[in-house]
Parts: structure tokens; sequence; C-alpha cells
């Protein structure tokens, strides 16, 4: 039998379609403003402002001819970004989910004590010298590609997360495995991870994105360039291009109308265009691993 909605209905869910698509279209514009600035020429910005329609008149790619103006080094940095941000998302979700299951499993007899050693170092940490200093002395993190994967593997906001999760799935599932004669590792293989899909992909949303958008590491542990990731290589273009327009302005250097403006919003196209395409695959996990992340544990 088919039901008819009523006419308060209709026009609720009218006035919800209209408002979701006014705040999506508002969420949209930044970013339209963003290609097209990075497409236009630098006086247009500088003395018009951001244009919403890009025409003959002001349309120009000096942004992204300056900013790929060496592509061995950008292509390279891509490597180096991808590669840290596959492999440092792979196996932060391991230990992540490995370790938010052990929390949350009840005949584990030490989880409160373990659970108050990750929570207490959200409230007090031994501050940026001392880490530096055990990382750069102690770990040799300098010049090497793991100083861009290890810091970033733990984070105790996601293990709050797949603890959460975690505690959601029944334990008589693990005893009736244990009984079938099961291992802890093979529990946690065959039985745990095929229930914890929407929290992989939860945490592989927050991981990859703080991967992808990680420069600082790279400042403190890269003094070349071998392993510059794609956020540090750029923020030094940049950088350089501010230096330069400087020196000209103190010395009356003749160097051209560099695109600084349009310059920083190439980069933001070039930065992000490639995480933008994880959001649809991943977007419907979103909602669910914020709700996770709100429930106590």
């Amino acid at each position: 039998m088919k039901i008819r909605k009523g006419k308060d209905a209709i026009l609720f869910y009218a006035l919800a379609y209209l408002l979701v698509g006014v705040f999506a279209f508002a969420c949209v514009i930044p970013f339209y403003l963003i290609i097209v600035g990075s497409m236009t020429k630098e006086n247009i910005i500088i003395t018009r402002g951001y244009q919403l329609f890009i025409t003959a008149k002001v349309f120009s790619l000096e942004a992204y001819r300056l900013a790929l103006k060496d592509p061995e080094s950008i292509l390279k940095a891509y490597g180096v970004t991808i590669f840290v941000t596959a492999a440092g998302t792979g196996i932060s979700i391991f230990l992540t989910t490995m370790t938010g299951y052990v929390l949350a499993r009840p005949d584990f007899p030490w989880r409160n004590k373990f659970s108050f050693f990750f929570f207490f170092t959200t409230l007090f940490n031994g501050g940026l010298v001392p880490w530096y200093l055990l990382c750069t002395k102690y770990l040799n993190f300098s010049n090497h590609i793991y100083s861009l994967i290890i810091p970033g593997l733990l984070s105790v906001w996601n293990i709050i997360i797949a603890k959460s999760f975690m505690k959601g799935i029944p334990f008589e599932m693990t005893e009736a495995a244990k009984m079938d004669g099961a291992g802890d590792f093979l529990i946690f293989y065959k039985v745990i991870m095929p229930m914890a899909k929407p929290l992989a992909a939860t945490l592989t949303l927050f991981i990859a994105l703080a991967y992808w958008n990680d420069w600082y590491n790279c400042m403190l542990f890269m003094s070349t360039g071998s392993y510059w990731n794609l956020q540090y290589t750029l923020q030094n273009i940049l950088n350089s291009t501010a230096a330069l327009k400087r020196v000209a302005a103190q010395t009356g250097m003749q160097v051209g109308q560099l695109p600084s403006e349009g310059l920083k919003l190439a980069m933001t196209v070039i930065a992000t265009g490639p995480i933008v395409l994880l959001y649809p695959l991943l977007q419907k996990y979103f909602v669910k691993g914020l709700t996770i992340g709100a429930v106590k544990g």
C-alpha cells in the first residue's frame, strides 16, 4: 500500500532540501572561486578581486606555470606524499583498530590502566623540545622517510573512536571463536575487522587527510629536498616567490609581475585536488565516525 504524504510533510521536505541545497552551494562557492582565481591574471585579482567567471581578458595560467616550473620536483613530492599517506594510513589503521579492540575487551584485566596511560597524554606532554631531541638524537629521524610516517601513526582521538566502536561488537562472538580454536589475531582479522568496516573507513578519512596535509614534520626533520612532501615543497615555492618580491620592492629590481596571489590559489588546487576525490567514497561514513567519537568510552 502506498503511503501518501501530507502537505505538512511535503512542505517540510521541500524546505529541508532547499536549506541543504543552499548550504551545499555555500560550501562549493569558495572552492570554485579558488579554481577561478588560480586562472586569473594577477593584476585583475589585485584591482578587482576574485571573479565569478573566467573570460579571455582575465584568463591566465601564469600561476600554474610558476608553480610547475620544476615539474620533476612536484612529481617527486607527489610520490613522497602518496607513499607516506598510503603507508602511514595502512599501518595506522592496523595499530589503531587493534589498540581499540584490546582496550574494549572485558577479559583484558589492565584495560583501564592502559586507557589511562593513553588518555593522560591528551592533558600533559613533554613539550616540543624534548620530543624533537628524542626523535633526532635517539631515533635518528633526520632526513629519513620514516620520520614522516611514525609520528602520526597513533592518535588518542582515533583510539577513543576505535574503542567506542569495538564496545558495540558483542564479546560473545569473540568467545565463540575462541571455543572453535581461533587465536586472538585470527579473531581480530576474521571476525572483528569485517564488522568494523565503517570504523576503518572513517579512520582512513581522518588519518589520510592528516598525512596528506602534513608539512610540519617535513620542516622539522628534512634538511634536504630528498624527501620533501608536496605541502612543504609548495610552501617553499611560495616563500621563495614572496621573498623575491620583497627584495625586488626594496632594491627596485625588475622581476616582472609575479603572480603571488594566483600562486597561492594554484597551489591550493594542486595540493587539495586529489584528496577531494577521496571524500565521495567515504562520505557516508563521515557522520557515523563523528557519532562514534561522541560515545563515551
